[in-house]
């Protein structure tokens, strides 16, 4: 088939028939198409006679076809014939990692978890024998069935003629700069696909917490062992694309994204040179519907009706009683200790009020001794600036558990010196249901040392407590042992907070 015999309406094999040209590059194009048999669109490359690389590809394809991992491009038919070359494969619907970060970073958990997936499968990919060898942003795909694709694994670097003497080392690389790229927004690279490029410092990348704060220590140090092992020396790198998704198995895994409704305007369409991509508009989470717990209703025995009344009236009558006894004795007492003459006031006993003053935290951070170290540091400030539109949270988790990575996570005021802690009001926000959390105070920052001055066995709304003996230290920490028990982010748990009040004795 010539060149010029392929245009819109061809039908290849009787069945799929060529609508739209999306990319044309080297000798190959790729098309939109329509499986006529199955009724779906697919994505069609056809190839130049004169294609150096023909045999190449089609064979790269037939071995991807082969793979059965649900996150690789599904392969459904190469043929290798005169004039009658093509590839098909499952055309994909959805956001590519450029179009998820083109506002900024992904959160460290989403990011981590995107790429666990892409590396997962490509692990799978290499015990084929098969390797992708160019991964870009374009290639990572959040699909509109909230699921993730790998695209272009094999096919692309040969229509690139891309080639490597260690392809799990180049994969595991470049799955490290898909992981770069969507925790600080830039990509690490010679060519900047849409993104600006990442900062450089002594010849080298910076690292993902030098260019974007908050970024966790150990998804800082994974970057580093996958693609910049000379940025922190020491590091061992991760040679296989199995290495880093093992060191990223305990990360929480991407869950569905409410999808937009439809919208008329439809935006510009870009593809992977292997699969077709539909882009849709970026999807927001959007609120989460109230959970309801079912009811159970238990069976009323026969005759119900007179054991209640029976019951009833027996309660009746032992309050009477209670009533009568508590009226007596409360006149006895009151005979015993004078009665006040006619137009004269009872002087009611005196309550000792103990004075108070607001003590403001001279720092705030987040607080991770059993991980990192720190906590969304970077977001301390907002729960002390009094204002009810900001607030720090944790880090997103899969689990209330903190996904069984921790015992717990927390807010450290430190103000600046000892003061006795008589009231603390903490405002957790309306969003939580459940979660616990410890209020510890003491003069040392060591959670071992703090003392636990209170406990929270819910963490919605204003809580405030008052101790009944004040308790003195220059460090109060408020220390989530449990998350709240819904999640409150894209399917993520992660405990807030809004806004937190300190009274100390004057």
């Amino acid at each position: 088939m010539s060149p010029s015999a392929v245009e819109p309406g061809t039908k290849l094999a009787e069945r799929f028939r060529l609508e739209d040209r999306v990319h044309t590059s080297g000798g190959a194009t790729l098309w939109k198409a329509i499986d006529e048999v199955l009724a779906r669109p697919v994505a069609v490359h056809t190839f130049d006679p004169d294609f150096p690389r023909l045999n190449e590809v089609v064979t790269a394809a037939r071995v991807a076809s082969r793979l059965t991992d649900p996150r690789l491009t599904q392969v459904f038919d190469a043929t290798e014939d005169d004039g009658h070359s093509y590839v098909v494969s499952e055309w994909v619907s959805g956001e590519t990692l450029t179009d998820m970060i083109a506002a900024g970073p992904l959160e460290p958990e989403r990011a981590a978890a995107l790429v666990a997936e892409a590396a997962e499968a490509l692990a799978h990919a290499h015990e084929a024998n098969l390797g992708h060898l160019c991964l870009t942003p374009e290639h990572l795909v959040w699909t509109a069935g909230s699921t993730l694709k790998l695209l272009g694994l094999g096919v692309d670097a040969v229509l690139m003629d891309v080639t490597s003497e260690d392809p799990a080392r180049t994969d595991t690389e470049g799955l490290g700069r898909l992981l770069y790229a969507g925790l600080t927004g830039h990509w690490p690279g010679e060519q900047d696909f849409g993104l600006p490029p990442a900062p450089m410092s002594d010849g080298h990348f910076c690292t993902p917490r030098q260019v974007t704060a908050g970024v966790p220590g150990y998804l800082d140090t994974i970057v580093c062992r996958a693609m910049l092992p000379e940025g922190k020396r020491g590091l061992t790198p991760f040679t296989t694309p199995a290495e880093l998704a093992e060191a990223l198995s305990s990360v929480p895994r991407p869950t569905p994204m409410p999808m937009p409704m439809p919208m008329t305007a439809l935006p510009p369409v870009t593809a992977s040179r292997s699969e077709g991509l539909d882009v849709t508009e970026p999807r927001r989470p959007g609120p989460r519907p109230p959970v309801q717990h079912p009811q159970h209703h238990r069976p009323r025995p026969a005759g119900g009706g007179i054991v209640s009344k029976v019951a009833m009236t027996v309660v009746v009558l032992l309050v009477m009683t209670a009533v009568g006894f508590g009226a007596w004795t409360l006149g006895r007492n009151i005979g015993n200790g004078g009665t006040p003459a006619v137009g004269e006031t009872a002087t009611p006993t005196p309550t000792v009020t103990v004075a108070t003053r607001e003590v403001k935290p001279q720092s705030v951070s987040g607080f991770d001794p059993l991980g990192d170290g720190e906590e969304r540091a970077e977001l301390a400030l907002n729960a002390v600036d009094g204002k009810p539109s900001t607030d720090w949270h944790s880090e997103s988790y899969g689990s209330a558990d903190f996904g069984r990575l921790k015992q717990g996570v927390g807010l450290l005021l430190d103000m600046g010196q000892s003061v006795p802690v008589k009231q603390m009001t903490v405002d957790f926000g309306a969003k939580s249901v459940g979660g616990t959390v410890e209020v510890r105070v003491g003069d040392s920052s060591d959670l071992g040392v703090l003392s636990v001055a209170h406990k929270f066995t819910d963490t919605v709304g204003k809580k405030t407590f008052n101790a009944d003996s004040p308790q003195k230290g220059r460090y109060v920490l408020i220390w989530f042992t449990r998350l709240p028990d819904f999640p409150t982010y894209q399917g993520m748990f992660r405990g807030s907070v809004v806004d937190v009040k300190v009274l100390a004795v004057k």
